[in-house]
Parts: C-alpha cells; structure tokens; sequence
C-alpha cells in the first residue's frame, strides 16, 4: 500500500475536510479526493462519508486511522530528525490555554530545553479547548492541555489535575459587601458590584454560582477582558469581583492584594487533561514532555 496515499488519508481524517486536508498536504483538493478515492478502491471499502461541511469517517475509516496514525507519525519523526545521533534535538509542540500554560505547564518543560542529550526545542501555541483539540487532531501539536475530554480513538487523553476556582474581590468592594452576606443572599453582590470576566455570558462567575449557589448570576460583565491574568490585574485595581483558579491568584492573596469571598465546604473544580494522538506517546520527546508534566502536577494539586 502507498504510504501517500495512507499520509493523506490520515491528514483528511485529522482535518475533517478535504478542502483543510489539502491546504495541510500542499495540494489541490482533487489530487486529495482522487487520492482517497484510490485508496478506497484498492481496500474495496469507502473509508469516509461525504457531507455539506466535510466528512465523516466510516468505522472502516476509523479503524484504519487508527492503526496507521502512530506509525505514519513516527516515520514522519524520523523523516524530520534524521538518523544522526550527533543532532538529538527534537521539537516539541505544545498546545492549551494561555494562562494555564505559561503558568503551570511552560515552567515544568523547560528542564526539557538542557543541554543533555535528550533535549529538545519548544514550541508553544494558546487556545481554546475547541482550538488546541482540534489542532491536536490535525497533527500541528503534540501535546494539548484542555478542560474538554476528547472523544473518539484518535486521541487519548490522562486527567492531568483539577483547578480550584475562588471568588475574589479586592478589599475595598470586599469590605462593602460584610460577613455572610454572599451567603445569605447570592445574588445581591452580582448586583451591587461589578463583574470582570473573560466573556460577556461570565462562564467563570456563572459556573461558581451554579456550584455553590444552585444559581444564576444576575448581573453583566463591567469588564471583559480575555486573559485571567488581566482579569486578576483588574481585580487587583479595584474593578470588582471575579472567579479566578487558585493558582494564578495565591499570591494576590496572600499579599493581601484581593480577599477570598467565600470558603465552600466543597469548592467548584475544573479538570485540565493531557491529550496526545493514539500512538505518539511511542515518540520519545513526547513521551518525556507527557511524563514530566503528570510528575510536576502531583504538586499542584
């Protein structure tokens, strides 16, 4: 079997899309449908089922994209690093949230950039969870840090850690609120203080109080901004309340910078998962990258 035509049926199996696959590939969309087709006909099975937005695989498709995808991308490895022992530098790309990953998971890796010789180079790239998924599965990430499981055979995902998220305020707007307040009445600081958010439906506010409250928050976004880190900052600077992770406000805490709200019996947590592509973890850089990162969240938690 040509290893072309496995290559691009893999890419459209990745991209969903003829048209993503070829722009991937370097080719025409015809030379990409001309090529599935080929395939097909040599297994004497349709691999995927034309749609209006894309493609489906079949669960031949699946199978098939499943057995072939590690080894193709290990061939690509060695295609990239070449056989010589004296050049060991490998290239790591890594995908997830901006705040996240700068925070927590860029510090863990970069003992990974010595100068030992299992090196290797960093490359980095923020998204959503949608976006670091979806790139994940398209090959142009090795590794994705994302709050949303993946589905499917194509890509394996190991819980990584869970993210305490804290209501905070700074001392000002804290003062004005009293003690017990938020308990007795949930939705009276949502009307009295403003909101600061990384989007206007609040999904960090909205999801604390349907934690903690079994509520919904009644107030809009005074400031949106779509960065934590700029959200802690107007916190700090007194712009109102937000529901930030615990991580990236402790030390605004402990200076005293901004006050905790609230201390639940059970505070609301987020998981964050590690995703690699079904068979990758068979590359070494990968695996090591994966492996450091499930060792430095044993300390986070």
């Amino acid at each position: 079997m040509d290893l072309a035509l496995l290559r691009t049926f893999v890419t459209v199996h990745r991209a969903g899309s003829f048209t993503r696959a070829a722009a991937l590939l370097g080719l025409s969309q015809p030379a990409v449908t001309s090529q599935i087709r080929t395939l097909e006909r040599q297994l004497g099975r349709p691999l995927f089922l034309r749609q209006a937005r894309g493609v489906t695989p079949t669960t031949i498709g699946d199978e098939l994209a499943h057995k072939a995808a590690p080894h193709l991308d290990a061939l690509v490895e060695i295609a990239e690093t070449g056989l010589d022992e004296g050049s060991p530098v490998r290239t790591l790309h890594l995908a997830g949230p901006p705040e996240f990953t700068a925070e927590r998971a860029l510090p863990a890796l970069t003992c990974l950039t010595g100068h030992d010789g299992h090196r290797c180079a960093l490359r980095t790239s923020f998204g959503n969870a949608e976006e670091v998924l979806e790139g994940l599965a398209a090959g142009h990430h090795d590794l994705a840090i994302t709050t949303n499981r993946p589905r499917g055979p194509l890509l394996t995902a190991t819980p990584l850690c869970d993210e305490e998220h804290v209501l905070v305020a700074g001392e000002r707007w804290a003062a004005r609120l009293g003690p017990g307040r938020l308990r007795r009445r949930p939705a009276q600081p949502l009307e009295n203080l403003p909101v600061v958010e990384v989007h206007e439906s609040l999904p960090f506010v909205s999801r604390y109080w349907a934690a903690v409250f079994d509520a919904r928050p009644a107030a809009s976004g005074a400031v949106i901004v779509p960065d934590l880190r700029a959200v802690l900052a107007c916190v700090v600077s007194g712009a109102g309340l937000a529901v930030l992770p615990r991580y990236l406000c402790d030390a605004a805490l402990e200076r005293g910078d901004v006050v905790a709200l609230l201390d639940p019996a059970v505070p609301p947590l987020r998981t964050y998962f590690l995703a690699v592509r079904t068979g990758t973890l068979a590359m070494p850089h990968i695996a090591r990258a994966h492996e450091w990162l499930l060792r430095a969240a044993v300390d986070w938690a």
